[in-house]
């Protein structure tokens, strides 16, 4: 497995922008996080420029247009970070987070039906 990069909170909303619909220019991306960041066009542009430094987003040139695109996938991405979560937070153990949450969170019979689901879909 190729090595994912770490990615900040704020590089998250860009990327999450970009599997939705690379290529992208900057203002592409700027748009589409128009509604819910207020961020000005430099910071997206300092946060693309970022990513591709990271190698988690190339671009192609057109003209004077750069297109972004990502490297890396998001399944990738999400795996990459609940594995260093689970490290970080609960010694690497699947257990004590799934304890941890059900001992915080107030589940609905359906909620536990489904986690009744996955864990029998997962034994076979």
């Amino acid at each position: 497995m190729k090595s994912i990069p770490q990615i900040s909170d704020a590089e998250w909303h860009v990327m999450k922008v970009l599997w939705e619909g690379s290529p992208m220019t900057a203002m592409d991306v700027i748009k589409q996080l128009g509604d819910s960041q207020s961020w000005k066009p430099k910071t997206v542009k300092t946060l693309l420029r970022r990513l591709v430094d990271k190698k988690a987003i190339a671009f192609t040139v057109e003209g004077r247009t750069y297109r972004y695109h990502t490297l890396i996938k998001e399944n990738e991405c999400i795996r990459s970070e609940t594995e260093s979560f689970l490290k970080k937070v609960f010694d690497g153990s699947f257990n004590l987070l799934v304890k941890n949450f059900i001992k915080q969170e107030s589940l609905s019979s359906d909620e536990i039906l489904e986690l009744k689901k996955i864990l029998e879909d997962n034994e076979k």
